[in-house]
């Protein structure tokens, strides 16, 4: 691993997932061009949950755990990464079932990494990272690793 940090060659593999979503998020929050709907105060992230999430900042966590799922996995569209945000859709004393994200949600985070130039879509369907969106996360997860984020 310090072979890797002296020679600058790290990826989103290579960090923990929770450090690297905490740091992206922070640069898309700072990012004056990634813009937050006047609806993402309000809005459910799915038919599971009962309330709005309480932190503030949950729309830039949620963009970017969305960018590392297409980092790590190209060609992921909407429909798998509802399953992925998904969770338990608890129904009173009958056994829960697993019900999806609201897929609004993902679709215009994922408009939006497009506009950013972040992702692309895929001639298969779905996205995939583009290569100066690939530059970008390595170069977060060069930070993490080195502690500057």
């Amino acid at each position: 691993m310090a072979e890797e940090i002296a020679s600058g060659c790290v990826s989103v593999r290579d960090v923990a997932a929770d450090k690297f979503i905490a740091a992206y998020a922070q640069v898309l929050k700072n990012n004056d061009k990634f813009v937050v709907p006047k609806w993402a105060d309000t809005v459910k992230t799915g038919v599971s949950r009962e309330l709005a999430p309480y932190d503030p900042d949950w729309y830039f966590v949620r963009a970017a755990a969305i960018a590392r799922k297409i980092y790590l996995r190209q060609g992921t569209g909407v429909g798998a990464l509802r399953k992925r945000f998904g969770g338990a859709y608890r129904r009173g004393t009958r056994p829960e079932h697993h019900q999806d994200a609201a897929g609004g949600i993902i679709r215009t985070i994922m408009i939006s990494l497009d506009t950013l130039k972040i992702t692309e879509k895929c001639s298969k369907g779905g996205r995939k990272m583009s290569r100066i969106g690939q530059q970008a996360l390595d170069l977060v997860a060069g930070q993490v690793v080195r502690g500057e984020v």
